[in-house]
């Protein structure tokens, strides 16, 4: 088989430039379809009533007066429900998450379904739900990090161990010159990506076809096949765009199946989406933490010990657990490090991943700890995390695959001019007398990748298409994937039609863990390899062929041709060898995967630095954000301009976490008082800083055989830390609570 990628890497590749979105063009001139678009013959609208209480049960509706008003065509309520194959509160794995589908009449959390309006138009559906004037038998809810006993999980995340310890963390304190113990806390955060989640539902016998927003099209085809007892072969799901997901849309969630079972119970096709409120309960949030570190260093500043333990919320009826501690097993050097998290049960809808799911709420508080035992030491921060630099990965004590966190400081701090940081804090000042200061965070994020399937193929006009049920949620997958089918099959991209957003391709896997482009582009650049070998071998076992004798090994493709290695000279078209051998096309299957042993013997993730700078008011703590620069080390990188954009959207998310998101929930009621993008803030334009993104150049032969790690979620870890010391240097005052507001920088 050639090795294709070394081929490409020598004589020219598309991978690695700055292409523009293939989809730009459908989105702006709103082209796109997105799910909430699709609108079949005959299509009904449904909306959610939700409930306005946290615990307890729905007592009644007046589902007689929704019923009577002009439009409305049924209302589902427990008592109509289509009855399920499957229990919705079923959990054989880690990635099944307990659903609320009208199977009952309690209430575990605000903001769950209670009853589904179904009408002719939107309008008459959203009057039919005020009309179900809902009552209920109300419990007082648990809300809350101090509502409960706290309880040990054994797993947190993804599956992750809830507790991971190397060497003794207490004698490593003990021993330890310098000691810093500090508690950050984060609160509760909420999905809200652009498009809302959404569902166009249509049945045809027991043959179901559904629109809907997808991280993971083949799971949720099979969530969908257990839950009506389908053959999953008769089951659809189409989702080519995504307005933005961010591990919300990774599962579906129970709104968009009450739209399958509302299509079911009328026997017309329905449109479900939610209102921006309904966004806030359940559809997954970011759990609010309580930190607590603990370090220590010796008389040099080299730490002797690192502990760090996180108090997190799930939900009472099903379990996940933000893994928050996890980041200070990867990052720096320590003899002994003890990470360890507890949990707690609220009425709450159930936390999910949402961007960076632990290593987003975990680097706020290591990075910030990491600053306050840099000051403890007389050091200044950049140069303490270069003293305590992780060679090696310091729980396992595995040698990185690769890793060039040195460059990215050393890139950022020099763009950034830190080295006109005044030690002091409160002492720097700009033109208009606010005070302005410099802080610093480390970024990673784990270079995962999962299981993916694609199919390629070769035809004798000399196009190529490769097909995989791939999912573009605004990161460019259409693009990047491009990209790689292209230069996979050696043609241009102008002759590549590449198939996506559909579940009845090849499993493309789940694009989440920042994982899709190396998982489904190894798929494809697998599936590429085996059809250019078929090709080869047609060509060099033909003796009418130039390439006749060079065996497989021998040859390389570029602009649809195969050449030779060992004489370039020689070549000859996929047309011809196709035509030649009667061939109308060659079609061949590959798999993405983590290769085991590797994974075994080497730590794998993306590295990066962020540079702040931030000025307040002195007077009244008004924080503006007015720099950013983050230095990120990830791997080969298959689009710049792409990957640029995903480092600049999540530092942006990183200021959003340390001065903006915070669910504020009613302790006497469970629900969030927010839940509207007019009081849950997030940074518009006026918000967002001068920013800019170094990509650091970086090879890694081992961590897949495209040298690529994931670029989304690295951009939030280390931001929002960086942004919070900014503040301590420029105002004196540590606030160990997001976000950062000027109430905690006056109170």
């Amino acid at each position: 088989m050639p090795d294709i990628a070394y081929e490409q890497a020598r004589h020219g590749s598309s991978i690695g430039q700055p292409l523009t979105r293939r989809d730009g063009l459908l989105k702006v001139t709103g082209q796109a379809t997105y799910a909430a678009d699709n609108r079949p013959e005959g299509l009904l609208h449904a909306v959610v009533a939700v409930s306005r209480i946290a615990r307890g049960r729905v007592a009644h509706l007046d589902v007689a007066a929704a019923k009577a008003h002009p439009g409305v065509v049924e209302v589902m309520t427990g008592a109509n429900a289509p009855r399920l194959a499957q229990d919705p509160d079923a959990k054989d794995n880690p990635f099944m998450f307990r659903l609320d589908l009208l199977q009952n009449d309690r209430v575990r959390y605000a903001h769950q379904p209670i009853a589904v309006v179904i009408a002719e138009t939107l309008e008459a559906a959203t009057e039919g739900a005020e009309l179900l004037a809902p009552r209920y038998e109300v419990d007082s809810p648990r809300i809350g990090l101090d509502a409960g006993d706290p309880e040990e999980p054994e797993g947190v995340g993804a599956g992750d161990k809830a507790i991971v310890s190397r060497g003794d963390v207490e004698a490593g304190l003990g021993q330890a010159e310098r000691r810093v113990e500090a508690t950050y806390e984060t609160p509760a955060q909420y999905h809200n990506a652009l498009e809302p989640h959404a569902i166009v539902a249509q049945w045809d016998g027991d043959r179901l076809i559904v629109d809907t927003p997808s991280q993971g099209l083949a799971m949720a085809k099979m969530r969908l096949a257990g839950l009506f007892g389908l053959n999953p072969k008769n089951i659809l799901v189409r989702s080519p765009f995504l307005g933005g997901g961010f591990g919300s849309k990774g599962f579906l969630s129970g709104p968009q199946i009450l739209g399958v079972m509302a299509a079911k119970l009328v026997g017309r096709p329905v449109k479900l989406v939610l209102r921006r409120e309904q966004m806030f309960g359940p559809v997954g949030h970011r759990a609010e933490t309580r930190q607590t570190l603990r370090l220590g260093t010796d008389a040099d500043g080299s730490l002797t010990a690192l502990d760090h333990h996180t108090l997190t919320a799930t939900s009472r009826f099903d379990d996940f657990y933000e893994p928050a501690s996890a980041i200070s097993r990867y990052l720096y050097a320590a003899p002994a490090v003890s990470t360890r998290h507890s949990g707690v049960r609220v009425d709450t809808g159930t936390p999910l991943f949402m961007r960076a799911p632990g290593e987003a709420s975990g680097s706020v508080a290591l990075e910030g700890a990491i600053d306050e035992m840099a000051e403890a030491c007389g050091l200044d921060p950049l140069e303490f995390r270069l003293r305590n630099y992780a060679e090696d990965e310091p729980i396992s004590g595995r040698p990185f695959s690769s890793k060039a966190l040195r460059e990215c400081y050393a890139q950022g701090a020099a763009r950034f001019g830190w080295d006109k940081r005044a030690p002091a804090p409160r002492s720097m000042r700009d033109s208009a007398g606010r005070l302005v200061g410099y802080g610093m965070g480390t970024a990673l994020f784990p270079a995962l990748m999962m299981q993916a399937e694609a199919r390629a193929e070769i035809r004798a006009d000399g196009t190529g298409t490769v097909a995989l049920g791939a999912h573009d949620m605004g990161q460019g997958a259409w693009t990047a994937l491009a990209q790689i089918a292209a230069d996979g099959l050696g043609i241009d991209l102008a002759q590549l039609d590449f198939q996506s957003g559909t579940s009845d391709l090849p499993n493309a896997g789940i694009a989440g863990g920042s994982a899709h482009t190396a998982t489904a582009g190894t798929a494809i650049h697998s599936a590429a390899a085996a059809v250019l070998a078929q090709l080869a071998d047609l060509a060099t076992n033909d003796e009418r062929s130039a390439l006749y004798g060079a065996g497989n090994a021998g040859v390389y493709a570029r602009g649809g041709r195969l050449i030779r290695r060992d004489d370039e000279g020689r070549s000859e078209s996929f047309t011809e060898i196709l035509n030649r051998a009667g061939r109308a096309s060659i079609s061949a299957q590959g798999q993405g995967a983590p290769d085991p042993a590797a994974r075994e013997a080497y730590a794998m993730h993306a590295h990066g630095a962020v540079f702040a700078e931030v000025s307040v008011d002195p007077d009244l703590g008004q924080i503006r954000v007015t720099r950013l620069v983050g230095a990120f080390a990830a791997g080969r990188i298959v689009n710049p301009r792409l990957v640029t954009s995903q480092y600049n959207g999540g530092m942006i998310w990183g200021v959003s976490f340390a001065l903006h998101e915070n669910a504020v929930v009613d302790p006497r009621s469970g629900r969030v008082m927010n839940a509207n993008l007019g009081e849950y803030h997030v940074p518009v334009n006026a918000d967002v800083p001068s920013i800019e993104a170094i990509l650091v150049d970086e090879h890694d032969p081992h961590v897949n055989p495209l040298g690529i790690k994931g670029v989304g979620e690295i951009g939030i870890t280390g931001t929002a830390g960086a942004i919070a010391n900014a503040v301590y240097h420029a105002t004196g005052i540590r606030v160990r609570k997001t976000p950062i507001t000027l109430d905690r920088l006056l109170g």
